[in-house]
């Protein structure tokens, strides 16, 4: 069944004359008693077609609050009402970590410093505008999600008069839909229109995190009119993005300078090696300073970056060539890394809008390169190892906890799912999002508390009760204490759609094998924090105590030909003992890309008989070799 709303339209004659005047036609007094109702009310008072405000609301916030905290590109509320003025953009750069990006040993470490943000963009300042429509002040615009939704209505309904379209038909506002992206791109702000009238066409229903009950009913014989608006636009023809997808090529520059070369490396790629990995980071600076930072010789390189306040894509560096990027060599050579525009601990939410236009993405990087859709293949910038024992401590950690990687799979089409039973041997971590609020510290000042966000975090426990200790991981506190809850530290905290093997139940706790201990983490029936799964699992050969953890899987020294400097296989500070188990990500041949010079033509790949397992062996992935493991299946007896 569809529902059918018939509503009194204000005219947008009438409308305007009463903005001129400081009045509203209907009181900003009048609180509306549900989410619902706040949105039916204020495309009344403006006259928007109310499917068309949920549907912008739904692809800028999916109708969370976010318990007023900013998103990271500065929005607020329901809306997504921008007020970079509000914001400290400063980000957690001071406390990223300290990497190399490019992650080569054989060639001198790169420490690029991050420049200021610009924050003058009109898409950061969105607020104000509305405040001048409303009559509302900014503070209440951002706190208040009537008000906010009530902000957002008066300025849809300010693009579709700019554009003289005289309409109540929700087809008739696709361009006032396109313009509230706030995209300076045609093509971006198509995209996000379409996405929002998909998402009318198909409807749709949830929880908000402030447990409000919220639904869009379905319109699908919606056709939006979208040629007379002419925003419809190609492609870049040097992108390589799917169709549909607003991307424009911003080339990092590829330049000989005084002292070396930058900021990447030319390649073959899928041709000399294959493409394995898709790296998400988040950018840790504002869009135009990101630009500005990747167009640098000097610095540092990824392959797309993505914008929060509409998902526009630019693309940096081809597919074949080897960004700088991951901070370590060996992932770079066999990845594409996408950054996204936002900060891991200052901004608390990413867009919706972002979130699909990154999966669009990756779903034709997946198709393309064969690459398997799950959490092994799809890492975090924080799941990416370090190379030997001193850079792990360095290594970055966006994007974060507050990165929604269920929902984000969801919009994969690869949502995480089990098996139903603990008889699998192993956990799919899936807590609920917006329930799960961990503790943290540090996301605005060092030692004070977070303010509770919803995130994709569990966190481990020495055992089985909530004031146990904290796991050690040795690589980032070398002298053995437990790990901590600030923000930054992932010593002992595992991520949405990691897979653990089991290691022991205990009432409503399970315990998981995690960096060489038992991680116990407190999974009850009625909330659980994890899935119930099966795989593969490595356990160390017989007779072995323990066995080596690797942070990439370089070939042995017999395989490189004398003009390429053997590198070392140098095990992480980690060791995996005998009768633990972890799972496995994939196994893979060894290789190393030996490109150390501006010119290609003697770039190698230096490939090697030794075969690795890639295995979740903590927070990060890690290599075992494979000569020292059993594969075996993770069901239990």
């Amino acid at each position: 069944m569809f529902r059918s709303s018939k509503r009194t339209v204000v005219s947008a004659s009438v409308l305007a004359a009463s903005l001129v005047l400081g009045m509203t036609t209907a009181s900003a007094e009048e609180t509306p008693a549900t989410r619902q109702q706040a949105y039916a009310a204020a495309a009344v008072e403006f006259g928007v077609p109310e499917s068309v405000l949920l549907g912008v609301s739904y692809l800028e916030s999916r109708w969370n609050t976010n318990a007023g905290a900013p998103s990271t590109a500065a929005g607020f509320g329901p809306m997504h009402l921008t007020d970079v003025t509000a914001v400290d953009t400063g980000g957690t750069h001071h406390d990223r970590g300290t990497e190399d990006p490019r992650g080569d040993t054989a060639r001198p470490a790169l420490h690029p410093e991050a420049g200021a943000p610009d924050l003058s963009a009109p898409s950061l300042r969105t607020a104000a505008r509305a405040a001048e429509l409303t009559g509302v002040d900014q503070e209440a615009l951002r706190a208040d999600p009537t008000q906010n939704i009530r902000g957002g209505a008066a300025l849809l309904a300010a693009h579709q008069r700019d554009l003289g379209v005289h309409s109540d038909k929700p087809a008739d506002w696709y361009g006032a839909v396109a313009r509230y992206s706030g995209a300076t791109e045609a093509a971006t702000a198509a995209n996000f229109a379409d996405e929002v009238f998909a998402t009318i066409k198909q409807g749709a229903a949830r929880v908000t995190d402030d447990g409000q009950h919220v639904r869009l009913a379905a319109q699908p014989n919606l056709r939006p009119s979208v040629d007379q608006l002419g925003v419809r636009q190609a492609n870049d023809d040097e992108t390589e993005c799917p169709r549909g997808l607003g991307c424009e090529w911003i080339p990092a520059p590829y330049e000989e300078f005084e002292g070396g070369y930058g900021n990447h490396d030319l390649a073959d790629r899928p041709h000399s090696q294959k493409i394995d990995y898709i790296i998400i980071h988040d950018t840790e600076a504002t869009w135009d300073t990101t630009l500005d930072l990747v167009q640098d010789p000097t610095y540092v390189s990824w392959q797309y970056s993505l914008r929060s306040a509409d998902g526009h894509v630019a693309q940096h560096v081809k597919h074949k060539d080897v960004a700088w990027q991951a901070g370590n060599w060996y992932v770079n050579s066999k990845s594409i890394g996408l950054e996204h525009e936002g900060f891991a601990a200052d901004g608390s939410w990413y867009t919706e809008a972002m979130y699909r236009s990154s999966a669009k993405l990756v779903r034709y990087l997946a198709a393309k390169y064969d690459i398997p859709m799950d959490r092994a293949h799809i890492l975090g910038h924080d799941n990416v190892p370090g190379t030997i024992p001193s850079t792990v401590g360095g290594m970055h950690w966006d994007p974060g906890p507050y990165w929604d990687w269920a929902h984000y799979f969801d919009l994969l089409g690869a949502p995480f799912r089990g098996t139903g039973t603990a008889r699998g041997g192993m956990v799919t971590i899936r807590p609920d999002f917006d329930k799960n609020k961990p503790a943290f510290t540090g996301c605005e000042a060092a030692g004070e508390p977070c303010p509770p966000r919803g995130s994709g975090s569990v966190i481990l426990h020495t055992a089985p009760r909530a004031d146990a200790p904290l796991l050690t991981d040795v690589g980032l506190h070398p002298d053995g204490s437990p790990g901590t809850m600030h923000i930054s530290d992932h010593s002992s905290r595992v991520e949405t759609g990691q897979r653990y093997a089991i290691a022991d139940r205990r009432g409503d706790w399970t315990a998981i094998w995690y960096l060489g201990q038992k991680g116990w983490f407190h999974n009850p029936k009625r909330q659980p924090a994890a899935l119930w799964s099966a795989g593969l699992v490595v356990t160390p050969k017989p007779g072995r105590a323990s066995i080596p953890v690797y942070g990439r899987a370089y070939p042995e020294a017999a395989a490189y030909p004398a003009h390429v400097p053997v590198q070392a296989v140098t095990p992480l500070q980690y060791s995996l003992p005998a009768g633990q188990k972890y799972s496995v990500g994939l196994v893979t041949g060894s290789e190393y890309y030996w490109a150390v010079t501006y010119a290609a033509t003697n770039h190698t790949v230096v490939r090697g008989k030794t075969k690795y397992v890639q295995i979740q062996f903590g927070h990060r992935a890690m290599f075992v070799d494979a000569a020292d493991v059993d594969v075996r299946p993770s069901v239990l007896p």
